[in-house]
């Protein structure tokens, strides 16, 4: 019988990335937990609606990024988690997490890194009239959007598009590609030599 690992999901804001996961036929795991800074992000009703356990850990509360990583690993060691899966979550993670879990950390980004890092990814494409970006998976590591690349998918940029439309159809890609990547990873398919990996 197959045993699937323990996920936990961080979320700040409307979810869909984690609606993905929801969904997906085979994630090659459980969802056991999905963790908010805010109170009031939609992934917390998403994962309430699916049943899924869900825990908010305000920023505010602990005034720094040590304390505020520390509280998250408590909270995902305490449910024996095997896998954090970012989607959408705001906030830079300190060593006290990264270290704890290394290369077991997710994140999706919408640009094909290491372009345009940061929040304002789709804004940045448009400024700087590039024709092609895209997503991608990476392992988190302590800096912004750094960690060895796991897959990515191009996107073209259409002479028309806006930032919602742009915005759109990266998230496509996302939705497909990101649960495809936590079940390769929650079947032992993806191995990391330095920046190296490898998706068998």
């Amino acid at each position: 019988m197959e045993v699937l690992i323990n996920i936990a999901v961080l979320a700040s804001g409307s979810g869909t990335n984690l609606q993905a996961l929801i969904d997906a036929p085979d994630l090659g795991g459980d969802i056991g937990l999905v963790l908010s800074d805010r109170a009031d992000a939609t992934a917390l009703d998403r994962a309430r609606s699916a049943g899924i356990p869900t825990k908010v850990l305000p920023w505010d509360d602990y005034g720094s990024r040590s304390k505020f990583s520390i509280a998250i690993r408590e909270e995902v060691e305490k449910r024996d988690v095997e896998l954090v899966v970012l989607a959408g979550f705001m906030r830079v993670l300190g060593n006290e997490l990264v270290g704890a879990f290394s290369n077991q950390i997710l994140n999706i980004h919408p640009s094909l890194l290491p372009a345009f890092p940061g929040a304002h990814a789709v804004d940045q494409a448009l400024e700087h009239g590039v024709k092609l970006t895209g997503v991608t998976v990476h392992f988190v590591d302590e800096e912004v959007d750094h960690g060895p690349i796991i897959a990515q998918r191009a996107v073209p940029v259409l002479s028309d598009d806006d930032r919602d439309s742009l915005h759109a159809r990266l998230q496509v890609e996302e939705h497909d590609l990101y649960p495809k990547v936590v079940a390769a990873l929650a079947r032992g398919d993806i191995t990391v030599e330095g920046r190296k990996v490898r998706w068998d």
